[in-house]
């Protein structure tokens, strides 16, 4: 650890996009999103993984959370919308991730 300095874990609802496949992909972590990022094109978890059908994953949207446990209820309801076109909204309309605060 470097002086002065305090490793804060970051707890973010994430949805990935990649454009071979057209699809998108929605999760939850508490480590720091650029490394979660690596970690799913380089298939860090293994080919059975759904992001191991693509290696083109890029960052869509990234959710800030008090814990772990909110990203954990977002990227749940967010999955459970099974949408697209809500996916899309929540970056075109912020104000609609302000509600997901409150779920």
């Amino acid at each position: 650890m470097l002086s002065g300095f305090f490793y804060k874990p970051m707890n973010v609802c994430y949805i990935l996009y990649s454009p071979k496949l057209n699809r998108f992909y929605i999760g939850a972590t508490h480590d720091g999103i650029e490394e979660r990022l690596k970690k799913h094109n380089a298939h860090y978890h293994g080919n059975e993984h759904y992001t191991a059908t693509a290696d083109d994953w890029e960052i869509f949207l990234v959710i800030e959370c008090t814990d772990y446990p909110q990203a954990i209820r977002i990227e749940r309801h967010i999955k459970k919308m099974k949408s697209t076109a809500y996916i899309n909204n929540l970056k075109k309309y912020p104000e609609m991730i302000q509600k997901l605060y409150q779920k």
